[in-house]
């Protein structure tokens, strides 16, 4: 019973402190030097796919399965139903419901955005590098590693070249796959208030308002 008390104390602070209201980061201007992200809208999952090239090794040690790739995308959801193609309601409940453990899917690919991911909706985000860092780290503190910082791929992933990894996190009802996305960038200065990412709609809403995104015509997100 106490450590049932414990965690409901625990998260209660963590959904406050994710409530709190966040000043964004001034975006980059023209003189300054930058990093391009994509935000990702699946329909019921979001994804943030950075080029290969930007992360530092010293920041996130990207694992060597996709080392010769352009892009990355990046994912996070709880274990059993992110891992399974149609889940069961048993799965949904519980990943609702429950406190459970998490994995992150990593999607490596060559090539534009827009052409690997035809039918989502992209949204183009330029962060400053002490952003685009902050955001790598965020990222990289997710991964379950060894004492050596290794980690350990548990499988293939959902399309093309992926891979599932354990996370170090529990995912729970307030901490949702869109709560991930959103902590990350608001991590990497985004005004992004991640307890109220309920759903990715909610997420993408959020994400439009900043001054960080590029508003161009659709030909430019490549």
């Amino acid at each position: 019973m106490n450590s049932i008390r414990i965690w409901v104390l625990c998260l209660a602070a963590s959904c406050n402190a994710c409530a709190m209201p966040v000043s964004e980061t001034a975006a980059p201007d023209d003189s300054e030097p930058r990093k391009t992200i994509y935000l990702l809208n699946h329909g019921w999952h979001a994804g943030i796919v950075l080029q290969r090239t930007d992360i530092s090794d010293s920041v996130w040690p990207v694992p060597v399965d996709f080392s010769d790739v352009q892009y990355l995308e990046v994912g996070w959801g709880e274990m059993d139903f992110y891992r399974t193609p149609d889940p069961h309601l048993g799965l949904i409940i519980k990943a609702a419901l429950l406190p459970t453990a998490s994995v992150l899917h990593i999607v490596g690919f060559n090539g534009p955005v827009p052409t690997y991911f035809p039918y989502s909706e992209i949204i183009r985000i330029e962060l400053s590098l002490v952003g685009f860092e902050h955001l790598s780290r965020t990222i990289s503190a997710s991964f379950a590693k060894d004492e050596a910082g290794n980690t350990t791929s548990l499988g293939d992933g959902l399309y093309g070249n992926s891979r599932f990894y354990p996370s170090r996190e529990v995912y729970h009802l307030f901490n949702t796959c869109n709560a991930w996305i959103a902590r990350a960038l608001r991590a990497a200065g985004l005004a992004i208030t991640p307890a109220r990412a309920i759903s990715v709609g909610n997420l993408m809403s959020q994400v439009r308002k900043s001054d960080m995104v590029m508003r161009s015509a659709p030909e430019l997100l490549k």
